[in-house]
């Protein structure tokens, strides 16, 4: 039975309100959001029960397919890389090469590093310790550290993969991961300065240093400064170097080989473990199992969201919802500017980037064309421009907003005028970073 471009209008609608409403409102895991949403919306597209429970779960599989490894050893990486104490040698390297006067800036720059692997929540509550003992020897301001933290490790966990939402939002737009990576960051280190910029312009006019205790002194036992850093640098540069020899087709058939192997962000993970475990000492058996226990579980609650917005996508797919839009909308006038403001719509409405950089990659992939971004560099540039819509605003129904504040020791209203302020200005800076690389890729 033909559907009318209302009707799939009302059904979109209804599913969207449906995730926004159960994540944001009712505090419902965002699985059963999306499940629900799934079937509302294709149910509502007069799809029959039969088909829409087999597309949601060929939609479901396929990202899995694709991104469980991922996901699992992206996590495994940054929990290892906390427990050996890498994470706090990359800080106090970063601190001794900035000096004591930008304090605050390196803290900024440590989150941007430790953020490439670790997720911004768990990197804030790693790196959290190590703010408050840096804030106290350098006298610099709680405030001013505390966001410059926070916003280093924000600008890349939007943008750049093994981060579930710009690695989900790559797999359903088909993009490579290592143009994904090496353009992400071009894009996220100026928004991590002008948020540190923000912070350092902003938190000095706030008087609100929290009561820290003391922190205990660093492990003897913690590893040097290359062995820490290598665990990160040498995946970057696996699947930078594959990008580099299959799009470029130079080099010889070996090297293209070679590095299409060790460059798959699988493999190139999997040295990065292997790294990070060669950086640590003392690993016994029961250790090294309760590291890979921790890493499973928490990788594990990622994965089935990450699925469920795969089988959301699936069954918008299946509505032939972008003929009707490409037929309807003159959206080829919109371009990025769409993916930035559906995205942003999303994030602000119930919080989680993750969520809204899948649920919008869903609903912008049969789009592609009818915005002009079907190419290659155009879908690259459309999973960028919903990283910075998923930026902002990042307030109080964002889980992440209340970790900064409980692991800071700052106000409610501190972090509200501080952080989620910066979280605009990083949106903005990000999607005008994308618009200059449109017109240099061009």
């Amino acid at each position: 039975m033909a559907v009318s471009f209302i009707q799939l209008q009302i059904s979109l609608l209804f599913g969207i309100t449906i995730i926004i409403l159960l994540t944001a409102k009712y505090k419902v895991h965002p699985f059963f959001a999306l499940l629900l949403a799934c079937l509302v919306t294709g149910l509502g597209a007069n799809m029959q029960m039969a088909e829409l429970i087999f597309t949601a779960k060929e939609g479901f599989g396929n990202i899995l397919k694709s991104l469980g490894f991922i996901i699992v050893l992206g996590n495994t990486l940054g929990v290892i890389l906390h427990s050996t104490g890498s994470t706090g040698v990359m800080a106090a390297y970063i601190l001794n090469k900035t000096g004591k006067r930008y304090a605050a800036l390196a803290m900024g720059i440590t989150g941007f590093i430790v953020g490439l692997p670790v997720f911004c929540d768990s990197g804030y509550i790693v790196l959290s310790g190590l703010n408050r003992s840096l804030a106290k020897r350098t006298g610099a301001s709680a405030v001013v550290m505390s966001v410059s933290l926070a916003t280093g490790l924000y600008a890349v966990h939007c943008l750049i993969p093994p981060h579930p939402g710009a690695a989900a939002a790559a797999f359903t737009l088909g993009v490579d991961y290592g143009r994904l990576i090496l353009l992400g960051i071009v894009v996220a280190l100026p928004v991590m300065l002008v948020a540190f910029a923000w912070a350092n312009y902003a938190g000095k006019k706030i008087a609100d240093e929290p009561e820290w205790e003391d922190e205990p002194k660093t492990a003897l036992n913690n590893p040097k400064v290359l062995p820490a850093f290598l665990p990160i640098i040498v995946p970057i540069l696996l699947i930078a170097a594959k990008s580099v020899f299959t799009v470029n087709s130079f080099g010889s058939s070996l090297l293209t080989n070679l590095f299409g192997i060790f460059g798959d962000p699988v493999v190139a993970l999997c040295f990065g473990i292997a790294l990070a475990f060669m950086a640590g000492k003392n690993h016994t058996h029961a250790k090294t199992a309760r590291l890979l226990q921790e890493a499973a579980e928490k990788a594990g609650g990622i994965l089935v969201i990450i699925g469920a917005g795969g089988a959301f996508g699936a069954v918008l797919a299946a509505t032939k919802i972008g003929e009707h839009f490409s037929s309807s909308v003159p959206l080829a006038s919109l371009g990025l500017l769409f993916p930035f403001l559906l995205t942003f719509l999303l994030k602000t409405a119930q919080g989680s980037s993750t969520v809204a950089i899948i649920t919008a990659a869903s609903i912008v992939k049969p789009l592609l064309v009818a915005l002009g971004l079907g190419s290659e560099t155009g879908r690259l540039l459309c999973v960028l421009s919903m990283g910075a819509g998923s930026m902002f605003i990042s307030h109080a129904n964002d889980a992440y907003f209340w970790v900064i504040t409980n692991f800071s020791g700052l106000q409610m209203r501190t972090v509200l005028k501080v952080y989620s302020a910066a979280s605009v200005l990083m949106g903005f800076t990000a999607i005008i970073m994308v618009y200059l690389l449109a017109f240099l890729l061009r």
